[in-house]
């Protein structure tokens, strides 16, 4: 059994009672693992999924694929904070997108582990704004080696950036 401390960046529905669950951990980068009974109503897992969890979980690794097997978490921050507003929780699922698309499966990076941290942080305390988001993008560029070249860089070298960013830039005007 691995067990590492974590952030839920994305919830898919696998069948009627199980989610895929994406993790950004801290001692092994962007992870996925499936919770059996995670959309139960009496599930082990109820009120312990949710975007932006910051939990310590626990899972057994795959012999075959990239999918393991979660165990067992514990939550240690809700962030409801971040549900005050349609705004905020955009802005931390365009920071998570953003992040997913960069980074490798099972490749730890301290570094861009504290940038979501920090950035899930800001969120919690302070209103999205326009200036945070493009900070987000320049500090991420940066961390990858690209310069400060911020949202063009990322979109020179990977391609698209997730499409919600020109929603989060509309609405951050």
């Amino acid at each position: 059994m691995e067990s590492a401390q974590g952030t839920i960046i994305r919830l898919t529905k696998l069948s009627d009672s199980s989610l895929i669950v994406h993790w950004f951990t801290l001692e092994h980068g962007l992870i996925k693992t499936v919770a059996r009974g995670g959309r139960q109503a009496k599930g082990a897992f109820l009120g312990k999924l949710d975007l932006f969890v910051q939990a310590e979980l626990e899972w057994r690794r795959s012999r075959r694929g990239e999918l393991h097997q979660l165990q067992e978490l514990t939550v240690s921050d809700h962030r409801f904070a971040l549900r005050k507003s349609y705004r905020d929780t955009l802005v931390a699922g365009y920071f998570s997108q953003l992040l997913e698309g960069v980074l490798e499966l099972e490749h730890e990076d301290v570094e861009l582990y504290g940038l979501l941290q920090r950035a899930l942080g800001w969120l919690v305390e302070k209103d999205a704004d326009r200036k945070g988001v493009l900070y987000f993008e320049k500090e991420l560029s940066r961390l990858l080696g690209l310069g400060g070249g911020g949202g063009q860089a990322l979109r020179e070298l990977y391609g698209n950036l997730p499409k919600c960013r020109d929603h989060c830039l509309d609405l951050l005007k």
